[in-house]
């Protein structure tokens, strides 16, 4: 029955809700209590140094369970973020097992200074590989967002912190659990669609007459010259030698030809990959003590062969009370982790993605003879073919197939975290924190080229080893008053905290191997390159924090930081950063609870400064020397100039929120506007080349940061055994530059200007194909003297205008989440989507070009390429000249609106009657999906891309199918 309270009451019911309380309560069925939900709507959240009713919070906190987290199979927990927190965007730039998302909370912060976030673990801020972290460790995963939520990390927070907790044992019996997986993984977005064997000769015979024709040559003519050279041109013959001219004058496949093979060489360079993991861990406690220890497996194929990452991991926590006024922790984690990672990222020639997609099928991965059969060595074992006839633009002696097995692409690390702490406790309201926290990253890098095969076995093979240590501490010192006086209370802390980190690095190369089969640099002969060198860096900081509410009411906050950071010359070293917040729960006066109908309303408003010292060098206010070897003499030469009066950079934050939950917490809702102000920007400004210097440090302008950020979380239906719950969050931004010292900066293909965003594309206008001959057309902007502007079209690209052409940032972004539930079975699925911002696609114009990179692929979209009966396209006539259409321009810039089936789970759990006999607590075997679906209009990109908007042959994203159980002993 609906809440006769609630109809009976002068307040207006969104006809929404009424549906849902009807459909909640269908007759005969019995409703569960909303433990959940009542218990999330004042859930205690972990903040900066402790934790907090995050009904009564002045600052803006999100907070994701485990179980969010643990349901997707992922290696990186910054990949398992994406959709689940609103102004919070994360891009997964690379699918390369073991990499790393690219995070940005509330926009861009800076324009050439840092914008990544502060990790902070166990509530101490984390130096080490992110992915070191097991997903299966962790507890929950709190975002903070505005300035008084991060406020006391000063400077580390600048750009928003994520506060990790791990797991810690429970008081009662000793549990273990034990969670194994076995998955698959392949593409999660089909490669762009190529041209067959047969259109690609017709299409290069046309390249070819074209190329040929002039005032001295007919177009019969330049027909049969192509004919006649179209077999050379490309270096083979897939047709076979019946076939000597596979395309005749008129430019079609001769009656009966066929290829004698079809090498897809996505199928020698790629596969469906496995991926296996075990995670194991026991907690139990008692009265006074605690503990956790996990051991965790972890071997993730990628989709390009001899990629994956390998990961063994283990952690210990333990607290105890080891008296009533002393409190003892201990947080000790390992990780060792392999990461196999050939080239792929870039446009080198060995880049394995790349080559996957770059050689057409008519070029055999295995030598042929000249009826189509395998050639094969003295042992009947196929020959691979490096393409010695191949063109160059067809990767002319390269076979990744061949050389990847005989190579050495690995990144080994051992990341060790350790962290301690003692609270002591004087007075029940007055407590004493100290904190010491280690973070040490070891890192080997094993590069090794073989002297059989390949680009190495000219030189003999080379290998190049590189090795570096990251070592940081922090200590912290943190002096707690927390007292309740009647209907009022305080929370006053203040402390010290100092950060010290260390960086060396070195590296050696050789070449010139004896024997085969011999990795390390000893077995090479010749001495290559070496190099060294160390860098240090010290933040000493001192903090405080004052809270007060009144009746659980009405509640303020302020805190302040000063950092002095050796980033910057002592005169500038120190900056003072603080913030001010309070929030009015407005459910707990009278007058709205008289009302019968919110569960919750709070609303909450904050303003900050934070400050920004995260540049690229640790001496940016130094004269910087590059050191050189001239015929054996040393020899130094300035590289960047001496900037003393470098300072902070400032971020200043407000936010304004509104949260609410009604319909008792069926419908719970949070509603945040915020400005995000850099001011003081970090930059390297430019230089004329001519002065010997790129560019200098200085601070250059102001940026700014604004959106809205919307979560519901809604729970449709619930009975006894069936509940639906649905939670969608969005958020939208809007960066913008404000000041800058001179009109205009170009960087790259970005233009930054008052008005205008950090990632505003400026690039030539793409205006079509002349109908007329064929030749691709840029727009032209002219100026007379009198101001006076004239477009026009150009066919040269060097003449061609740059404009705006609008932002990589999306405008809107966000995800939607249902979970079911119906008696023991589960299911969950997430959607993550961003609206608006624009992607250049230059993997794209890889395989668009016209004609004069011969035997490289070919699009299938160039079979609408300009001809005389065909004058309506966008694609220009082919030829073997070229005429620079896949330049950069409009043309292949490509709208960043998508969505993606991030996961779907779904689990049943057996009933306690079978696995209770087995002595097992539970038991849930599990499927689960990762990137199961996307839906974007530009087929063959992933549409995740970088922050920039530029694409670069990067490693695509996978698809994962992973099948696995839960038990818990």
């Amino acid at each position: 029955m609906i809440n006769k309270n609630l109809i009976n009451s002068k307040v207006w019911i969104p006809p929404v809700a009424v549906f849902f309380l009807g459909i909640a309560n269908i007759k005969g069925q019995e409703v569960k209590k909303d433990t959940l939900r009542e218990k999330e709507i004042d859930e205690v959240v972990v903040v900066a140094y402790g934790k907090a009713k995050k009904t009564s919070y002045t600052g803006s906190v999100a907070t994701i369970s485990s179980e969010k987290i643990n349901s997707r199979p992922v290696t990186n927990i910054t990949k398992a973020l994406e959709g689940q927190v609103p102004g919070l965007q994360a891009v997964s730039s690379s699918g390369q097992p073991g990499s790393t998302a690219s995070i940005r909370i509330r926009g861009i912060g800076s324009i050439s200074a840092s914008s990544n976030p502060l990790f902070v673990v166990d509530g101490i801020p984390f130096d080490g590989n992110i992915n070191s972290i097991s997903p299966n460790d962790i507890e929950s995963i709190s975002v903070l967002k505005d300035a008084t939520a991060s406020s006391l990390y000063g400077s580390r927070g600048a750009n928003g912190v994520i506060i990790v907790t791990t797991k810690s044992g429970k008081k009662g019996e000793a549990r273990v659990n034990l969670n194994i997986s076995q998955g698959f993984s392949s593409r999660a977005v089909k490669d762009y669609e190529q041209v067959t064997t047969d259109q690609y000769y017709e299409l290069y015979w046309e390249a070819l007459r074209n190329g040929y024709k002039s005032s001295q040559i007919s177009s019969q003519q330049a027909a049969q010259m192509a004919t006649d050279n179209l077999v050379n041109a490309l270096g083979i013959n897939p047709y076979g030698i019946n076939y000597a001219k596979p395309v005749g004058t008129d430019g079609k496949l001769a009656a009966g030809a066929t290829a004698l093979w079809n090498d897809n060489w996505k199928d020698i360079l790629q596969r469906t990959a496995s991926r296996n993991q075990v995670d194991l861990d026991f907690s139990g406690g008692s009265e006074k003590s605690n503990y956790f220890f996990s051991l965790g497996y972890l071997d993730d194929k990628g989709i390009a062969i001899e990629s994956g990452f390998k990961k063994y991991s283990t952690r210990l926590k333990i607290n105890s009370e080891v008296k009533k006024w002393l409190n003892v922790g201990a947080n000790l984690a390992y990780t060792n982790s392999l990461q196999e990672a050939p080239p792929s990222s870039d446009s080198r020639t060995d880049n394995v993605i790349n080559a996957a997609r770059v050689i057409p099928s008519f070029y055999p991965y295995y030598e042929r003879n000249a009826d189509g059969s395998y050639k094969l060595d003295s042992n009947g074992n196929y020959i691979y073919d490096f393409g010695k006839y191949r063109p160059t633009s067809a990767l002319q002696n390269e076979n990744a197939a061949a050389t990847l097995p005989l190579d050495k692409n690995e990144n080994r690390e051992d990341n060790f975290s350790g962290k301690g702490f003692a609270e002591f406790t004087f007075l029940p309201e007055l407590k004493f924190r100290t904190n010491f926290s280690v973070d040490l990253v070891n890192y080997n890098g094993h590069y090794y080229t073989n002297p059989l095969l390949g680009e190495g076995a000219e030189i003999g093979g080379s290998v190049t080893k590189t090795n570096s240590r990251t070592l940081s501490y922090t200590t912290s010192n943190i002096l707690t008053y927390d007292k309740k006086f009647g209907q009022h209370h305080i929370n006053i802390l203040g402390g010290q905290e100092f950060y010290h980190y260390e960086y060396q690095a070195i590296s050696g190369s050789r070449s010139q191997f004896s024997l085969p089969y011999y990795y390390e640099p000893d077995a090479a002969a010749l001495l290559g390159g070496f190099t060294g060198n160390s860098d240090k860096l010290g933040l000493l900081s001192f903090l405080g924090k004052a809270e007060y509410d009144y009746q659980n009411k009405y509640f303020v906050s302020g805190s302040v930081r000063a950092d002095g950071s050796s980033r910057f010359s002592p005169e500038n070293r120190w900056g003072t950063f603080w913030s001010v917040g309070g929030s009015w729960k407005a459910s707990n006066e009278d007058f709205i609870k008289n009302l019968n109908f919110f569960n919750q309303l709070t609303l909450r408003a904050s303003y900050g400064g934070q400050g920004n010292d995260k540049l690229s060098t640790y001496y940016a206010y130094q004269s910087l020397y590059d050191f050189y070897n001239n015929l054996g003499e040393g020899g130094t030469v300035a590289n960047k100039l001496p900037t003393p009066d470098l300072k902070w950079e400032t971020n200043l934050n407000l936010n304004v929120g509104l949260e609410f939950a009604i319909l008792k917490n069926r419908i719970k809702g949070n509603v945040e506007y915020f400005q995000r102000q850099s001011k003081d920007l970090l930059f390297g400004m430019p230089l004329a080349p001519s002065l010997g210097f790129s560019d200098y440090q200085a601070n250059i302008g102001e940026l700014k940061n604004t959106g809205f950020e919307f979560s519901l979380f809604t729970t449709p239906i619930k009975t006894k055994d069936f509940e639906w719950n649905v939670d969608v969050n969005v958020s939208t931004l809007n960066n913008k530059i404000t000041k800058l010292p001179k009109g205009s900066i170009v960087s790259g293909t970005k233009l930054l200007q008052v008005g205008g965003s950090v990632y505003d594309f400026f690039i030539p206008e793409w205006v079509g194909v002349d109908p007329n001959n064929g030749n691709p057309l840029w727009k032209t902007i002219t100026t007379d003297a009198n101001g006076n502007t004239t477009e026009g079209t150009t066919s040269e690209y060097a003449k061609a205008t740059k404009t705006l052409q609008g932002s990589s940032l999306p405008k809107v972004m966000g995800g939607l989440t249902t979970s079911l539930a119906y008696k023991n079975f589960d299911f969950s699925t997430l959607v993550s989507f961003a609206i608006g911002g624009k992607i250049l696609d230059t993997d794209y114009t890889m395989l668009m070009h016209n004609g004069s990179s011969a035997g490289r692929a070919w699009s299938a979209e160039m079979l609408n390429r300009w001809t005389p009966e065909n004058t309506n396209t966008d694609v220009p006539a082919l030829s073997t000249t070229t005429n620079n259409w896949t330049s950069t321009s409009s043309r292949f810039l490509y709208s960043g609106t998508y969505a993606r089936v991030k996961n779907v789970s779904l689990g049943y759990t057996l009933p306690s009657d079978y696995f209770g006999k087995l002595g097992l607590k539970k038991f849930r075997v599990y499927v689960q999906a990762e990137n199961l679906l996307t839906f974007y209009k530009h087929k063959g990109m992933d549409p995740e891309q970088t922050l920039d908007g530029t694409t670069y042959y990067r490693y695509p994203a996978m698809r994962t199918i992973t099948f696995g159980l839960q038990a818990t002993l």
